[in-house]
């Protein structure tokens, strides 16, 4: 009798839905922060704790006067470090966003913590030329207006001669590195006028121009107009030949090879001299305010200087270093902004 030996294929069930979802299909669980992770958001709080315990309990030895907003801004501190630390369980944004900077704020608050002991605790360095961040926070808060106004009156004369001198730069540098007869005269009145520091030129920029203000601002482009004309030249003259090449092949004329190949080729040259500017226009414009123009910060200053008033002093240093600070943010914003297409040529 013959036996069948087939291997009959096992019987398909059709498919439910409540049959298990394959590995391919599970997404995998984010990973939760350690406890380690975590805590470090809490490295801030803990800093203005020590500050504040150190404030209350050390003597005060520069002076008797009592003190007020430098303990409210440790507690200011202290109280947005703890609801950080609470919500970031709810929002994890919040979490990716806190955690990196915890350290350098603990820093900053340690800074503050050594700044009071130093000057007000123990007197290491004398009044009135090192005053402690209490008296310094009651200068910020006595002459916020004036301050205010003084900011306002500097970033007037700094966005207009940092503009002159940006445009003047772009244009003579595009000149200068395109053109052979711009290069030939416009290279020695470059390395004959360039080196001179800008504020060389205030005795003579007091007789030229009819007003402080207009000599500020001729100042400081002139600041801002060597180093970006030094970079556009730079970033025309190393346009890949192989470009320009292209350009002429596919038949481009000479105003299409200079504003769409050779300047955006070398907008990160421009962008570094557009850096180097902003440096120099900030120490000429302190420096002009300083001589000749009746406000400002840098006029603010020298008034606070005259009266020994010190604490006015690093008040407005501190209102300089913000200032400034935000200024260079918004120039780094705007040229991730226009390199966009180069974020992963060239590294920053």
């Amino acid at each position: 009798m013959a036996v069948d030996t087939t291997v009959q294929p096992p019987a398909t069930s059709p498919p439910t839905a409540l049959a298990p979802a394959t590995a391919a299909q599970v997404k995998p669980a984010p990973p939760r922060p350690g406890a380690a992770a975590m805590l470090v958001s809490l490295l801030p709080a803990a800093a203005a704790c020590t500050a504040l315990v150190a404030h209350w309990h050390i003597p005060s030895t520069q002076t008797s006067l009592p003190t007020d907003l430098y303990p409210k801004l440790l507690q200011g501190v202290i109280a947005i470090a703890l609801a950080i630390f609470a919500a970031q369980y709810l929002w994890p944004a919040l979490r990716r966003w806190a955690r990196p900077r915890a350290p350098i704020v603990t820093a900053a608050l340690l800074t503050l913590m050594t700044w009071d002991l130093v000057t007000l605790k123990y007197a290491l360095m004398p009044l009135p030329y090192f005053p402690g961040p209490d008296m310094v926070m009651q200068s910020l808060w006595d002459d916020w207006e004036l301050l205010a106004r003084c900011t306002f009156h500097s970033l007037i004369l700094l966005a207009s001669g940092y503009a002159l001198g940006a445009a003047m730069g772009i244009v003579s540098g595009v000149l200068i590195g395109w053109f052979a007869a711009c290069r030939y005269w416009g290279m020695p009145l470059l390395k004959l006028v360039g080196p001179i520091p800008a504020t060389a030129f205030i005795p003579l920029a007091m007789m030229v121009f009819p007003s402080a203000f207009t000599a500020s601002v001729a100042l400081i482009a002139i600041a801002v107009w060597f180093p970006v004309t030094m970079l556009t030249i730079s970033g025309i003259a190393n346009v890949r030949v192989s470009l320009l090449d292209v350009a002429r092949t596919l038949g481009a004329g000479p105003s299409f090879l200079v504003f769409r190949v050779a300047v955006p080729a070398a907008l990160p040259s421009i962008f570094i001299g557009l850096f180097m500017g902003l440096g120099a226009s900030f120490l000429t414009l302190i420096v002009a305010e300083t001589v000749g123009v009746k406000a400002g910060l840098g006029w603010y200053v020298g008034w606070a200087k005259v009266w020994a008033d010190y604490a006015k002093v690093y008040a407005a240093l501190i209102i300089m270093a913000l200032f400034f600070s935000c200024i260079m943010t918004l120039l780094f914003m705007l040229r991730d902004r226009v390199l966009v297409y180069q974020k992963g040529v060239i590294k920053w």
